[in-house]
């Protein structure tokens, strides 16, 4: 589905500088002197580089920072970027800058001089996400152009640059799993592509409708059922080590009318996102498989369509899930919990994992907290959260730890059946975890994370276009590798 951009590294060549076309970048250390390269530019566009960095705008360049100067003198190329990058500049940083690039891609050629700079391959790395562009269904598709990276020693940056690929990978089919429209991405399309994740090592199995009524998953069953669609349950697992396995679970709403509970007509379009938790789940397996990582991990996705019908799940009904909690359904807008219930419990009992972690596009009430610079992060394991809240930190996604403790469950007692499926208007978010907890063996170290506001914020961020960002791949690809590889 994406046209991801190509990057080739080589050797600096600053004698081709002046018949380069197209487009030129130079990273450079505002306060590390004049590098060659940046002497060589400065001298063919006869000191235009250097009044550029000595002007207001160039004194005021950050690390990540950029100044264009269009059409220079002396040079073929039409524009040269100036990206401001110290030495000892962070993973963030350095991403940043190579964000600023791939923001700038088009059809021309684009050369980044990196010299010897240490963030090259962070640079990089930024570059290609933010270069990401899903056209599949446009009929007008320009390629970017391939991009050409001049360092001191090419060979060596490619191969520190190289483990970034398969994470790029997991981010890019998060992204356009989350940019498919559901008449496309219907659950058996879905199951089929993560089926087809078998080639690259991957176990996957797939439970059909008449598996799930066995296995009494009714919670999940009912959000599904006023749905053409079938319901159904995908599970992969990744054996790059013994022992227990990690659980990653993931909410697969394809698309969510609100089914009885209708939504408003306006922005219900992007709900065909509804489906982020599952697709970061199926990106993060993507990836651990594609860099053969030493750990077992098991990521389970529940893909349902939530639509109203003749058939349709009512305000009112009573379901019970596959614990054998009964549940009062009081909004079929609340239909995610549903499909996480299930699917939490049977992870459990199947494969007794050493932890386990939901991500779920689950209430617009974290976007409301939170805003779409954060994700919310519930848990019932301090150390399992502080280290989930680590690596979101060493990554660059936004993460925030919320309360979940016994206070809120009585908002969720049900009069009729154990519990019901929401809480009311205040503390939206937070009712909701406490629903997904009485889900959660106590013995279970688990985190549940909202992505409801960062999965498809409503604008550009700094490392993807505006659309799907893809987040939490790289946070719990990082997490999985940190914590939880041999």
């Amino acid at each position: 589905m994406t046209h991801p951009v190509t990057i080739h590294f080589r050797d600096t060549d600053l004698d081709a500088l002046a018949a380069r076309p197209g487009r030129i970048a130079l990273v450079l250390d505002p306060a590390g002197g004049r590098s060659p390269a940046l002497r060589r530019l400065d001298k063919l566009t006869r000191g235009a580089v250097g009044r550029a960095l000595a002007s207001e705008a160039g004194a005021k360049l950050k690390a990540g920072d950029s100044l264009d100067l269009g059409f220079p003198a002396g040079l073929a190329a039409e524009a040269l970027t100036l990206i401001a990058l110290p030495k000892k500049a962070t993973t963030a940083e350095a991403r940043r800058a190579g964000a600023a690039i791939g923001k700038r891609l088009d059809d021309k050629p684009m050369l980044v001089i990196v010299e010897g700079h240490p963030g090259a391959a962070e640079l990089a790395f930024g570059l290609a996400l933010r270069g990401y562009r899903f056209d599949y269904h446009s009929t007008e598709k320009p390629a970017f152009a391939p991009v050409e990276i001049m360092a001191a020693k090419p060979e060596e940056l490619a191969a520190k640059a190289a483990p970034h690929a398969a994470l790029a990978e997991g981010v890019f089919f998060t992204r356009d799993l989350v940019n498919e429209p559901a008449n496309i991405l219907t659950t058996e399309d879905f199951a089929a592509r993560l089926a087809a994740m078998q080639e690259l090592g991957l176990e996957v199995e797939i439970l059909e409708e008449a598996d799930l009524e066995k296995l009494g998953m009714r919670a999940l069953l009912g959000v599904g059922q006023g749905s053409e669609s079938p319901s159904k349950v995908v599970v992969m697992q990744w054996k790059g080590a013994e022992g227990a396995p990690l659980a990653l679970v993931g909410k697969g709403v394809c698309f969510d009318t609100g089914g009885i509970s209708i939504k408003p007509a306006a922005g219900m379009e992007e709900m065909t996102m509804d489906m982020g938790g599952a697709a970061v789940v199926a990106g993060v397996m993507r990836t651990l498989a594609m860099r053969k990582a030493r750990a077992h991990v098991v990521g389970l996705v529940g893909l349902v369509e939530n639509m109203p019908d003749g058939r349709a799940q009512r305000p009112g009904d009573i379901v019970k899930s596959m614990k054998g909690d009964t549940i009062e359904v009081i909004n079929t807008d609340a239909e995610g919990r549903l499909v996480l219930a299930d699917v939490l419990w049977y992870a459990q009992e199947r494969f007794a994992p050493k932890a386990m972690i939901d991500l779920a596009t689950l209430t617009g009430a974290i976007i409301v907290a939170l805003g779409h610079e954060n994700a919310g992060v519930f848990s019932n394991d301090d150390g399992l959260r502080d280290d989930l809240l680590k690596a979101a930190k060493a990554e660059g996604e936004g993460a925030w730890p919320m309360p979940l403790d016994t206070a809120y469950d009585g908002l969720i007692k049900s009069r009729l059946a154990d519990l019901k499926n929401t809480g009311g208007r205040w503390a939206g978010s937070i009712t909701a975890a406490a629903f997904l907890k009485a889900f959660v063996k106590p013995d279970v170290p688990w985190c549940h994370i909202d992505i409801a506001g960062v999965a498809l914020p409503p604008g550009e961020t700094t490392l993807a276009p505006k659309g799907p960002t893809g987040w939490g791949v790289m946070t719990l690809d990082r997490l999985i590798h940190d914590r939880f590889e041999g």
